[in-house]
């Protein structure tokens, strides 16, 4: 269990004095303290967290409790408390689409925005609007420090001739990510979540001789939004940028273009071509949407 108060200043420094400090600073936090059936972040901002079985009774002691609930989705590899920790989460969008761009972000998401970016509705983008995703992601904007690599179709389709699909994705994970670390420095974030698309070894495999490979605190989860809201607010920002790119394609285009690789994409895809676009500024040409496009153009001569 989990419970979570909010204190004034003094309460905090008197749970500073209370507690006995054995163990290690989260970003953020002023105390860090583990007891019998009770483990307590105290936070800057007066936010206090309890963990463990004893969580709401100790929490009781001190305040009204503001939320209480169950831990995240847990793992035995991953540190301990890992939903509340200071995380730089990333995840990428697009890779199923045959229209529009490879979007990859990555945002770190201290320990005192937790709760708040989970308050707010933060979850996998997936579950949420276009219109939720918008404001989301404003919002996300201006409280973490994030990163966007939006791959145009006409880069990625130069791209995905020198790597494949999964090894292009590691090398966008790594970049974004780099780049939040550097905006964030010296700050370091408590553990690196990457949803999880291939295995670690797999994903260190692709990124060899590059110039700088995030090594360090680096975790793979499946669903990683289960884990920490920061995947889940990667994916978010991720998602909102794409749909900029795809409105701006789609004004280009003439026509709105639909996601996915369907029947209905082959459709608007012949349009296209027939119309003379070249596919290459909206496509991710190595799809099979693209074979059916020249049976149809073919077949039209």
């Amino acid at each position: 269990m989990q419970a979570v108060i909010k204190v004034t200043p003094d309460q905090l420094d008197k749970m500073a004095s209370t507690y006995p400090a054995n163990r290690k600073l989260p970003n953020g936090a002023i105390f860090a303290s583990k007891i019998t059936g009770a483990t307590i972040t105290g936070y800057k901002s007066g936010k206090v967290l309890f963990q463990g079985p004893l969580a709401e009774k100790e929490a009781d002691r001190w305040g009204t409790i503001v939320t209480s609930n169950s831990p995240s989705k847990s793992a035995p590899d991953l540190p301990p408390n890992f939903d509340h920790l200071a995380v730089l989460g990333s995840d990428e969008v697009g890779t199923g689409a045959y229209f529009g761009p490879l979007t990859t972000a990555a945002v770190f998401v201290p320990a005192d925005q937790v709760d708040a970016l989970i308050k707010r509705g933060v979850k996998d983008s997936k579950k949420l609007t276009d219109p939720k995703i918008l404001e989301l992601a404003k919002a996300i904007e201006e409280s973490c420090p994030y990163h966007v690599l939006d791959l145009a179709p006409h880069d990625y389709n130069r791209l995905i001739n020198q790597y494949n699909q999964a090894q292009l994705k590691a090398l966008c994970h790594n970049f974004v990510l780099l780049k939040v670390l550097d905006k964030i420095a010296p700050t370091k974030p408590d553990a690196i979540l990457i949803d999880q698309f291939v295995q670690a070894r797999t994903y260190f495999n692709y990124l060899k001789g590059q110039a700088r490979i995030l090594r360090e605190r680096v975790y793979f989860k499946e669903k990683g939004e289960s884990y920490h809201v920061a995947v889940a607010a990667a994916s978010i920002v991720a998602r909102a940028y794409s749909l900029a790119t795809m409105n701006q394609l789609s004004d280009e285009a003439g026509m709105t273009l639909p996601i996915g690789a369907g029947s209905k994409v082959d459709q608007v895809a012949i349009k296209l071509a027939k119309a003379g676009k070249d596919l290459d500024h909206f496509a991710k040409l190595h799809f099979g949407n693209t074979n059916k496009v020249k049976q149809a153009l073919k077949k039209a001569n």
